[in-house]
């Protein structure tokens, strides 16, 4: 035995275990719980269906059971029909047995027809099911999670994992069930028969199994691997091939580049497609000569025994013999099959349970309320609020440093500063976007980590300067606010927006279809909807975030009177670069390095000559 063998002799004699083959099987024991835990999380879902499976279980085992019986009546038809003891054939006999298979095999099929819609049907409910529990997580995860994993990888996830698993929610449990009873079932006819014939037909078996287990870890790895490259390839996708992706590539002339780069990661996923179908082909070639030579082994093994003077073999033995054995080797076969697709599946059930394991950083305490209705829910406090992204380091300088400010009800609050300062941060604290890293956010009056976060959000709304619109129709993006709301509520808010006018000039009006993302209007058009939906929330309080700041002048001057409009009678948080936007707020407060260094009117900050009187006349010489 070499240094590197599997086993070595300790001093005491004895044998013992290989470091190599110690990590290993450590890793084996360890992954164990984990594959029990996997299976018993995959298990759950079919819970709902119990009724449907019981019912699917007593049609495969009837199904089964009734796929032997014609083995054991075609001995008969031999021994007593076609070949029996006194040599005439009794064609009354062989007509009845005939008779009875051909009515086995049409109840089979039926119950056969019968099981593959139950199966079906659960196997596609629970993926449904399965899908929609997903994005439902999704929904809830915090606005952080998005903005480190790309929408691609997010998309893949719902799609591509839990679509890979489709195939054995629908079958595997009718295979399963099937093929184990059907397996039982033949080995106790096969005994029935000649238990000689059957040790020798199943004396291979435990090898064949031990060999399947491995190449299923193989094949499992397989499947990570090309999950993975799977999700890669569809982030690529959805880069490249959105509207605004488009754009991009056309305009640095990198079109080329893209393709090259889809296409090498297309050679990866094909590389471990093949991988993945040819694992295990060796294995199955090994079995189907196995099967294939079982039969004649049979009837070499019936010869040796007949020429002891076995009494009990028969022609009609043989011939029953051999098709009970095809009817337990073929489904044991797919049996290991399936264990292979379990091992398979399991890396994508692992991936999507990932998901589903993640925990929002956002959620209701134990005890949230909604906001108050008689409270002063225009009322916005920050009380000593420090705040670090949560990808940031601890050593890293927060964003937020001991911030404290009050905006009273009604009034328009705006924030600038150099960029990086620290102001959008201010807007995604307010709705809870992010939770603070100490001091606390309050909401009239209530520490916003006390609200439930939906009655937070039904009292906010948003402008921000990426104005999203979906690929529909004018009023469908509008009702995306109040899905219940009139033609008349439509045009109010959209007159209060200023875009009425430019609406009703559209050939389709309000059922104008806007494109990707809006692509078909211009940028003001865009914001002015947004600003329209928002009005059709009707929030207490307002925040824009650079809402006209990709915007021309003309534009921004007709948003910026959309702006107006919308403020009115509200609480407004306005983040702006451009300081021509906020002169008329009531309270301006100026962020610099994550600390607010000056507040007050646009006139009082003039005359105090610090940053703000800098920014502003900064800006008002790039305009000249």
């Amino acid at each position: 035995m070499t240094a590197g063998g599997a086993m070595r002799r300790g001093r005491g004699g004895g044998s013992r275990v290989s470091g190599s083959d110690e990590a290993a099987q450590r890793a084996l024991n360890a992954e164990a719980p984990k594959i029990d835990h996997l299976f018993q999380r995959i298990v759950q879902l079919f819970r709902p269906y119990r009724p449907k499976l019981a019912l699917t279980a007593v049609l495969i085992i009837v199904a089964a059971g009734f796929s032997v019986i014609p083995p054991l009546l075609t001995q008969r038809a031999f021994d007593e029909g076609l070949f029996p003891p006194d040599g005439t054939p009794n064609l009354g006999r062989l007509a009845t047995l005939v008779g009875l298979m051909i009515a086995i095999y049409v109840l089979s099929t039926l119950l056969g027809v019968w099981q593959t819609y139950l199966t079906a049907t659960v196997g596609n409910r629970v993926m449904g099911a399965l899908r929609v529990r997903m994005f439902t997580h999704l929904q809830a995860m915090e606005l952080s999670f998005f903005t480190r994993t790309k929408t691609g990888v997010i998309q893949s996830r719902l799609s591509n994992d839990v679509g890979g698993v489709a195939g054995v929610l629908t079958n595997t449990v009718s295979s399963v069930l099937g093929n184990t009873v059907t397996v039982i079932a033949a080995f106790v006819a096969m005994l029935l028969l000649n238990w000689q014939l059957t040790i020798i037909a199943l004396v291979l078996m435990p090898i064949l199994v031990v060999a399947q287990r491995r190449v299923g870890q193989v094949r499992a790895r397989i499947a990570t691997k090309t999950q993975e490259s799977l999700s890669d390839m569809t982030a690529i996708t959805q880069e490249t091939l959105s509207v605004s992706g488009i754009l991009l590539s056309k305009s640095f002339s990198r079109q080329a580049a893209e393709t090259d780069r889809y296409a090498d990661e297309n050679r990866t996923q094909i590389r471990l497609q093949v991988q993945q179908q040819m694992s295990g082909q060796w294995f199955f070639a090994l079995v189907g000569i196995f099967l294939s030579s079982i039969p004649a082994i049979v009837y070499l093994a019936a010869g040796f025994l007949l020429v002891g003077g076995a009494p009990d073999i028969t022609p009609g033995t043989i011939v029953a013999f051999t098709t009970v054995q095809a009817r337990l080797l073929f489904p044991l076969m797919a049996l290991m099959r399936v264990a292979l697709d379990l091992q398979t599946s399991g890396a994508l059930f692992a991936r999507i349970f990932e998901y589903l394991d993640l925990r929002p950083a956002i959620t209701d305490r134990p005890g949230a309320r909604d906001v108050p209705v008689d409270g002063e829910r225009g009322r916005i406090t920050l009380e000593h609020v420090t705040f670090r992204y949560p990808d940031a380091g601890p050593d890293s300088r927060p964003t937020l440093d001991d911030v404290s400010l009050t905006i009273e009800p009604g009034q328009f609050a705006a924030f600038v500063g150099p960029s990086g300062a620290g102001k959008t941060t201010v807007s995604y604290l307010v709705p809870r976007f992010y939770d603070v890293s100490a001091g606390r956010v309050t909401f009239a009056g209530v520490d916003v980590r006390n609200l439930r976060h939906e009655s937070l959000l039904g009292h906010v709304g948003i402008v921000s300067q990426e104005t999203y619109l979906f690929h529909a129709s004018i009023a469908d993006n509008l009702r995306y606010a109040k899905p219940d709301a009139t033609p008349d509520e439509l045009v109010a808010a959209a007159k209060a927006a200023n875009i009425h006018d430019t609406i009703a000039s559209f050939a389709d009006g309000y059922d104008t279809v806007v494109g990707e993302r809006g692509y078909r209007l211009s940028g003001g058009e865009k914001q002015r909807i947004a600003i329209a939906r928002v009005l059709l929330k009707d929030p207490e309080v307002l925040i824009l975030d650079e809402a006209t700041s990709a915007l021309d002048a003309i534009s921004e001057r007709i948003v910026q009177k959309a702006l107006d409009t919308a403020a009115r009678g509200r609480t407004t948080v306005s983040i702006a670069h451009r300081l021509s936007t906020v002169v008329d707020a009531d309270v301006i407060f100026v962020v610099d390095g994550g600390r607010i260094v000056e507040r007050g009117t646009h006139d009082e900050l003039l005359r105090s000559g610090g940053t703000y009187s800098t920014l502003y006349s900064e800006q008002r010489s790039a305009a000249l």
